[in-house]
C-alpha cells in the first residue's frame, strides 16, 4: 500500500474548515472504487483515498461538500495536553495524575492513581515519553509471544511504531510493528491489535479465514476493541502531539 503522497505544500490543495486552511492529502489506490475521507488524528490535514483515474479537483469538491462533517471532526479533536505537575495522563485505560517533585527520583513510579517522578521540569516530557515507550515495549513483547504461541507461529520481535494512520502492521516478511501509544489504551484494546497482526502471520489478508483465526486467538471482543479505538483513538495523540 502506498504512503500518503506529499507534494510541495505551496502546491497542495486546501479546504477551509472552522477558520483553518487544511491541506488535502490524496492517496490514489489501484483497487479503490470510490472516494473515502478522514481527518488526521491531530486534525492537521484531510486525507482522501480515491481511484487512480479520479482528479484532484474531484477530491477537493468531495471534501468541500462534507464541510459540516469535517467541522464536527475537528471539534472532536482533543486539545493538546501540557505535561506538568497536576496534569492527567492516560495509562493502560486509567487516568494518572502527574505528581512532579524535582527532588524525587527521576524514574516514574505509579502509585494508586498518580504517577510520581522527579528531576528537572524541562526534561519532564522527554522522560515521560521514554518511560511510556519502555512500558509499551515490555507489554507488547509479552503480548506478541503469547499470541504467536497460540497461533503456532515462531517467535517474532516487535518494533514500536509512531504511525499516524494505523495501530499495527505486519509485513510480508513477518515483521510486526505496533503503535506505542496503545500503552495508554485499555489492555484489551492493545492486545486486540497485537492479535490482529499475529493473525496476519497465518492469513495475510482479511478473508473469512483470517477473521475466524483472529476470533480464535483473541480472548475478548474484537468489535468492542475496534469501537473503543474509533471513539477514543484520537485522544492517544493529545499528550505528545
Amino acid at each position: 500500500m502506498l504512503d500518503w503522497l506529499r507534494r510541495d505544500p505551496h502546491a497542495e490543495p486546501t479546504v477551509e474548515v472552522a477558520g483553518r486552511a487544511l491541506p488535502l492529502v490524496i492517496r490514489r489506490l489501484e483497487r479503490a472504487r470510490r472516494m473515502t475521507m478522514r481527518l488526521a488524528p491531530d486534525g492537521s490535514e484531510v486525507r482522501i483515498s480515491m481511484p487512480r483515474w479520479a482528479r484532484t479537483a474531484e477530491a477537493l469538491a468531495f471534501a468541500q461538500s462534507r464541510h459540516d462533517w469535517l467541522a464536527r471532526q475537528i471539534a472532536a479533536v482533543p486539545p493538546a495536553v501540557t505535561l506538568g505537575h497536576g496534569a492527567e495522563l492516560p495509562f493502560r485505560g486509567r487516568t494518572l495524575r502527574l505528581v512532579h517533585d524535582p527532588k524525587a527520583p527521576r524514574r516514574p513510579v505509579v502509585a494508586d492513581d498518580a504517577l510520581h517522578l522527579g528531576g528537572p521540569e524541562a526534561s519532564l516530557e522527554t522522560r515521560l515519553l521514554r518511560w511510556l515507550r519502555g512500558e509499551a515495549l515490555e507489554l507488547l513483547t509479552a503480548d506478541l509471544a503469547e499470541y504467536c504461541e497460540r497461533a503456532g507461529q515462531g517467535a517474532r520481535r516487535i518494533a514500536l511504531s509512531n504511525a499516524r494512520r494505523r495501530w499495527g502492521s505486519c509485513a510480508p516478511d513477518g515483521s510486526i510493528r505496533i503503535n506505542w501509544r496503545l500503552i495508554m489504551a485499555p489492555d484489551m484494546v492493545r492486545r486486540s491489535v497485537v492479535a490482529h497482526e499475529v493473525a496476519h502471520l497465518v492469513h495475510f489478508d482479511h478473508s473469512p479465514a483470517f477473521h475466524h483465526c483472529l476470533k480464535e486467538l483473541f480472548e475478548g471482543s474484537v468489535h468492542e476493541a475496534d469501537r473503543w479505538l474509533k471513539a477514543h483513538g484520537r485522544s492517544l495523540y493529545a499528550p505528545f502531539g
